[in-house]
């Protein structure tokens, strides 16, 4: 266990940028600050440009958080922004740099900034990778991530696969699986209830949630056909309906199609704006159970979410998420196709919410934040 006190920059989405990446980034921050590290985050000026970035707006709407020092300052496609920042970081001398990669579009920028930054031979340089071979492949994919991962001294990686993948390119920097830790700076467990009230949806019907932003790899189509698999059983006395929470990242019109052709308007229940970080609880806190029928998978950051406000899972056995979510455990386990998720789904409400929270509370313990930041500093120092 590193004891003595050090000074710390995360590189990565953050206020006002929104979304998974920059709650998690800021989670980080005061993970660090409670155990008397000094930190501060660099975040995006320009994260993406508007014809790359999939949905209404790449800003929040929630207030600047007050405990975190924040620098808006990268410029993701400006090289003489690039240079500027890795030489303020390089005179800045900071122990430690942790830096964010979950996308190839990213390596040039971020690769170029460390590389200045290095030249001080002090600051040593963590990358916690969220993908390493994206989900949608792009021609650079390679070259970019190859230049990259080249001033890195150490990785951390949240599933066994992106571990797995990393090997393709660094061989020599240690790297260490560490599970996501959970997301619980949304709030305290709500009762279901209250938490229904508060986003106007009936206690009459049992709610099984999407939760999160729509693309392809996950997999929403697949749940789509599994509903209507439902809809057409004999098992419709569990009164279910699906809450779609969550902003689409991707062309929506495929999947307005599927659900008229299907016939589940009724099913559905369409929440389709991104939700913010003050709804985020009642949207957990309301279902009864969280489904990710993902077709691939790294990690989730929805799977840490519903292991704070202890609800169980339905997840497909790809990736990482059979590990984070262990059959009959804290959920079920379904193969990638509707048939099967929609025979889990049934299987879920036969047995009950009760079979699982022994399990959920158990298992949550082992996503603590202060694991993350001992191994983080576990592998540089």
């Amino acid at each position: 266990m590193v004891s003595s006190s050090k000074n710390i920059v995360i590189i990565g989405p953050a206020h006002p940028l929104r979304g998974g990446l920059a709650s998690y980034n800021e989670r980080l921050a005061r993970a660090f600050q409670q155990q008397g590290h000094q930190v501060e985050i660099y975040t995006f000026s320009l994260q993406y440009p508007g014809f790359l970035f999939p949905g209404t707006t790449q800003f929040s709407t929630e207030p600047p958080p007050k405990d975190i020092h924040i620098h808006l300052a990268i410029n993701s496609i400006n090289p003489f922004n690039w240079i500027k920042i890795g030489k303020e970081l390089k005179n800045k001398k900071s122990d430690l740099i942790i830096v964010r990669y979950w996308l190839p579009f990213m390596g040039p920028c971020l690769g170029t900034i460390l590389r200045k930054v290095k030249k001080n031979n002090h600051t040593k340089v963590v990358c916690i990778a969220d993908n390493i071979i994206p989900h949608e492949k792009r021609i650079g994919d390679d070259v970019f991530t190859k230049y990259f991962v080249k001033p890195v001294d150490g990785f951390i990686t949240m599933s066994q696969k992106v571990l797995q993948d990393l090997k393709k390119y660094s061989t020599s920097a240690p790297s260490k699986y560490v599970a996501h830790p959970l997301y619980d700076n949304f709030g305290d467990k709500v009762d279901k209830a209250a938490a229904r009230k508060n986003i106007n949806i009936s206690n009459e019907s049992s709610i099984v949630l999407f939760f999160g932003f729509v693309r392809q790899y996950k997999g929403l189509d697949l749940l789509l056909e599994a509903i209507s698999i439902l809809e057409k059983s004999t098992n419709k006395n569990h009164g279910i309906r699906f809450l779609i929470a969550g902003e689409f990242y991707e062309d929506r019109k495929p999947y307005d199609d599927l659900i008229k052709k299907l016939n589940i308007e009724e099913a559905l229940i369409l929440r389709t704006d991104f939700i913010p970080d003050s709804e985020v609880k009642n949207y957990l806190c309301a279902a009864d159970v969280v489904i990710q029928p993902y077709r691939n998978a790294t990690q989730s950051g929805v799977t840490p979410l519903a292991y704070h406000f202890e609800v169980p899972m339905i997840v497909t056995n790809v990736g990482g998420l059979p590990a984070l979510v262990p059959d009959q455990l804290v959920g079920l386990v379904a193969e990638p196709n509707a048939e099967s998720i929609a025979q889990k789904i049934n299987e879920y409400f036969n047995l009950g919410a009760d079979k699982f929270l022994p399990g959920l509370i158990e298992e949550k313990k082992k996503y603590s934040w202060n694991v993350m930041i001992e191994e983080i500093l576990k592998l540089v120092f």
